[in-house]
């Protein structure tokens, strides 16, 4: 019954901020376009709920094709394939904003563990016994192991954090995660490491 009402949440609330923030989502859309005339969305293949995969949005942040260039899906802070705002987006985590719909499709949810890429850290059929028990709940936009290092952890201590938030989750360690992300995001800690992706 709680994970109904988390859901219930969920769908109000990505609707809600989506109508609110509709200007400034409008207003980011412009300048990335401006900055070189690119697409404004990328979109990119990631594992959620039972290992599904479905498509993540994000505002672009890197040139286009800049997983085909030198360095392919890691990303470091001073990779010269971030664009001007794409800069800007990232340090200030702007870019995440599109997972909104995300959410209010249902593929996502506010809360949860982060969806990894579907062949990394490993093929998604690959997975150990105990790494599945993270994808039985929706991927989140910030969890519980982006409070607790975000990219300067690799994707097995995240796992852990994953697994823990799946097996002892209450409506309120959702609010405690949700307190602790505002704070990361202002502490700009972890956006880039070595095990940061695009």
């Amino acid at each position: 019954m709680m994970i109904v009402i988390k859901h219930f949440f969920d769908f109000l609330f990505s609707l809600v901020l989506i109508i609110l923030i509709s200007p400034i989502l409008l207003i980011l859309s412009i300048l990335i376009k401006l900055d070189d005339g690119g697409k404004i969305f990328f979109l990119q293949e990631r594992v959620g709920k039972n290992r599904k995969v479905f498509k993540i949005i994000k505002f672009r942040t890197m040139v286009e094709n800049a997983t085909k260039m030198k360095g392919g899906y890691s990303v470091s802070e001073n990779d010269p394939r971030i664009t001007k705002i794409g800069r800007f987006l990232r340090k200030t985590s702007l870019d995440e904003l599109p997972q909104l719909f995300n959410v209010l499709k249902g593929d996502m949810s506010f809360i949860g563990p982060r969806p990894p890429l579907t062949f990394f850290p490993k093929d998604y059929h690959q997975y150990e016994n105990w790494v599945i028990e993270r994808f039985k709940m929706r991927p989140g936009i910030t969890g519980l192991a982006q409070v607790n290092g975000r990219n300067d952890i690799d994707w097995y201590e995240r796992f852990k954090y994953d697994v823990e938030y799946v097996k002892n989750w209450r409506i309120t360690s959702d609010l405690k995660i949700l307190l602790k992300t505002v704070k990361t995001i202002f502490s700009k800690k972890g956006v880039y490491s070595e095990h940061n992706k695009v």
